[in-house]
């Protein structure tokens, strides 16, 4: 009797165990999962070299520098990629100029923006403007209007010179990480309808400065484009047409590059241009000091007189094409050995 009840007892047990055993096994192997993995990035490819029939001594405006010395110039290195642009931040200026619409922009066909010599596309209302500057970046001058246009929270529309973005790529970044729109403005600032300028020249000062542009910003910029001395080449303006890239003229030009420009002429010209047209995109350069120095008294007469600012973006951005990429890595003496950015190949994983 006693045997027979001890059977039972350790039948009983070991069925206990079987089953919590197996009850363990399986949740286990439920909390698990499947493996993540990740697909490996593959390095981009650059095709072989293009000879440009542009030059880099070509003839530019006074109001463009020469190239820095050997001893600023002799290693140019590659700009770090941005960080990406965080969403805009509460102003903290209760009393601000601010943005009071932002425009998308399509792009295709290469419309063209400016009554002085586009007037298809009147898009601005009574006592709008948009902001917009040439030639940058520049030291000094460039952070001027930056810091202007943060302390009013607004925003602008760069058109960077090619040479000047491979100088300084750190004030682009910013100008670009502050939330502004940046196009670009040829490789020199070379007339474009210069008597000795061919139309491969004029096509490779164009696509040289929008390779140069995207090199320093890291990514690429908006399709927008803007003439030097607003001489617009006729095969270019066509050429636009099949880049899908917008052309911009203006309304009302600041003059602040004139020589005796001085803050308080700046400001006057353009309000009184402004005041006469009611609208406008208005046209100044983040290169010349002056400027800089007229944007707090400018942003702030714009604000009294009742103007509100129209911030222009594109819809898509501009690719640049792979054999001027590689030919102006080539000019600038930057390793090509790999076209991957920093962040596919370094990254932190504990901190």
């Amino acid at each position: 009797m006693r045997n027979a009840l001890g059977l039972m007892l350790a039948s009983v047990v070991a069925a206990v165990v079987i089953a919590a055993g197996g009850w363990f096994y399986y949740s286990a192997r439920a909390d698990q999962g499947a493996p993540k993995t990740t697909a490996a990035r593959a390095a981009d490819q650059l095709p072989a070299q293009a000879k440009l029939a542009a030059k880099d001594d070509v003839e530019t405006t006074a109001a463009i520098a020469a190239r820095p010395t050997a001893v600023a110039q002799a290693a140019v290195p590659a700009p770090a990629p941005i960080a990406p642009v965080q969403p805009m931040q509460a102003c903290a200026n209760p009393n601000a100029l601010g943005v009071a619409r932002v425009v998308e922009i399509d792009t295709t066909g290469g419309p063209g923006f400016g009554f002085d010599h586009f007037k298809q596309f009147d898009f601005l209302t009574d006592k709008e403007v948009v902001l917009t500057f040439d030639d940058g970046p520049w030291p000094v001058n460039t952070p001027a209007v930056l810091k202007a246009l943060a302390d009013e929270c607004t925003k602008g529309l760069f058109f960077s010179v090619g040479k000047h973005a491979t100088y300084h790529p750190e004030i682009l970044r910013q100008v670009l990480a502050q939330g502004h729109t940046v196009g670009t403005h040829t490789w020199s600032h070379v007339n474009l309808n210069g008597k000795k300028m061919t139309e491969q020249q004029a096509k490779d000062e164009v696509e040289k400065g929008i390779s140069a542009v995207k090199y320093a910003l890291g990514t690429n910029p908006a399709p927008f484009f803007r003439f030097p001395q607003l001489q617009h080449n006729p095969a270019i303006v066509t050429y636009f047409g099949t880049r899908n890239v917008a052309m911009f003229s203006t309304d009302i030009d600041s003059f602040d590059f004139r020589k005796g420009a001085t803050p308080e002429k700046i400001i006057e010209t353009v309000m009184t241009r402004l005041d006469k047209l009611g609208k406008g995109i208005i046209l100044m350069h983040d290169f010349q000091k002056h400027t800089g120095e007229a944007m707090p008294a400018l942003l702030a007469r714009l604000k009294a007189g009742g103007y509100k600012v129209v911030q222009m973006k594109a819809k898509a951005t501009l690719q640049t094409l792979p054999e001027y990429d590689e030919a102006l890595l080539k000019d600038l003496k930057v390793p090509t050995s790999s076209a991957r950015p920093i962040t596919s190949v370094v990254q932190t994983v504990s901190q």
